[in-house]
């Protein structure tokens, strides 16, 4: 018999992380704190001010107890040391890279990055004397061969943008620290609770909390998770520097969000896998690009490594003709055309696969699905009218 508690499980640590009943007047979420000016009882605590940026704040610039609120549940939720809540997905990218990388540094990011990253590396930092090479997905620990003396970041993306390849971070991870790297993970497709990122040699964990732990597709927030406290005054410092800010009004929701990310990430998962099977089996399908599916590149380390799956795939049509895709998507009834995911509303778009090291060769055309809350048989019937659509079948 032993009188230690059970250990707290994920799903039960989000709902009660970073709250405080007996602080909050009783209240069971963090209230909003909006704020420009900070007073100080003293001018000996105003002139000591300069640390404050690191375990609170000294200006609204750089948050709230409602931003600290939710940088707390976010660390809490990855199992890293602190994290840094900004203003969207793509600054958290941006941060993660300007904190460390200093003209003639060497930065590694997979081929199959978040265009924008991409965009970022090759015109902000290569601008900036920053050496940017891409390499391939697939490469794991032959990453080494890759390494150099100034090679100062490995940036993975995994599962990778429109083609969702599956890298090896942990191979990755033991290359890049032997040569001295840091390793940055955007994390945003599986989210702490389907990969642990910490426990794959991961330094810094970024994620566009607008998708899944936002999850309603009416904000836009990053975070940054670290290993530690050195990481964590760099990044700091990095946002506070360029003004990055993410409002009190913003957090709050983000935090409201997060207390269903569990139960939501489940029916996602469901719900998508469902789909991806049933049109895998169609005849108008080449291919479905799902991790969770055998066959998928890097299907195995998926197994492996991950904890489960997420709301987001590629589907590759048999068809090369615009005109009868455009038949297909036009005329779904629950499947709206957008470019973000994660809500609760399904959507679809036509992903442009950018790469220079692994080239998207592959016939027919690409479209990327997120499967919404709707009920799965709903959804698969409008997949299934679609297909009709695009087969000539049904009329518009």
């Amino acid at each position: 018999m032993t009188d230690e508690p059970a250990p707290v499980r994920r799903e039960t640590r989000l709902v009660h992380a970073a709250r405080d009943e007996r602080r909050d007047g009783g209240a069971v979420n963090p209230p909003i704190y909006r704020a420009s000016t900070i007073v100080y009882p003293s001018l000996r605590e105003f002139a000591g001010r300069a640390e404050r940026r690191y375990t609170s704040y000294s200006y609204g610039l750089q948050g709230t107890p409602t931003n600290m609120a939710l940088a707390e549940a976010v660390a809490e939720l990855s199992g890293g040391h602190r994290s840094v809540i900004v203003s969207s997905g793509l600054a958290a990218v941006t941060h993660a890279l300007t904190a460390f990388l200093r003209a003639g540094d060497h930065v590694l990011l997979a081929d199959t990055v978040y265009g924008p990253t991409r965009e970022f590396g090759a015109s902000v930092l290569a601008r900036f004397g920053v050496d940017v090479e891409f390499y391939d997905p697939l490469i794991g620990g032959a990453i080494a061969r890759l390494l150099r003396k100034g090679t100062r970041i490995v940036y993975a993306e995994s599962p990778g943008t429109a083609t969702f390849e599956v890298q090896d971070v942990a191979a990755i991870a033991a290359a890049a620290h032997a040569a001295g790297a840091l390793v940055v993970l955007d994390n945003t497709w599986a989210t702490p609770l389907n990969f642990r990122a910490f426990d794959h040699g991961v330094d810094i964990e970024v994620q566009a909390g607008t998708k899944y732990l936002a999850g309603h597709s009416d904000l836009l927030v990053g975070t940054i998770t670290v290993r530690t406290e050195e990481h964590y005054r760099a990044i700091r410092n990095d946002t506070i520097t360029f003004g990055d800010h993410a409002s009190p009004d913003v957090c709050y929701e983000t935090l409201r969000g997060l207390r269903t990310l569990a139960v939501r990430m489940r029916q996602l998962e469901a719900s998508a896998l469902a789909a991806a099977r049933w049109l895998a089996d169609r005849p108008e399908i080449a291919r479905v690009l799902h991790p969770a599916l055998p066959g998928h590149p890097g299907h195995e380390v998926w197994k492996r490594d991950f904890l489960g799956s997420s709301s987001l795939f590629g589907v590759l049509l048999r068809t090369d003709s615009m005109d009868a895709v455009a038949r297909m998507v036009d005329g779904f009834r629950l499947f709206k055309i957008g470019a973000s995911f994660g809500g609760y509303e399904s959507l679809v778009t036509l992903p442009a696969p950018e790469r220079t090291v692994r080239p998207w060769t592959e016939p027919g055309i690409l479209l990327r699905f997120h499967v919404g809350l709707e009920a799965v048989e709903d959804l698969i019937a409008d997949l299934a009218d679609g297909l009709e659509r695009l087969a000539g079948r049904r009329a518009p």
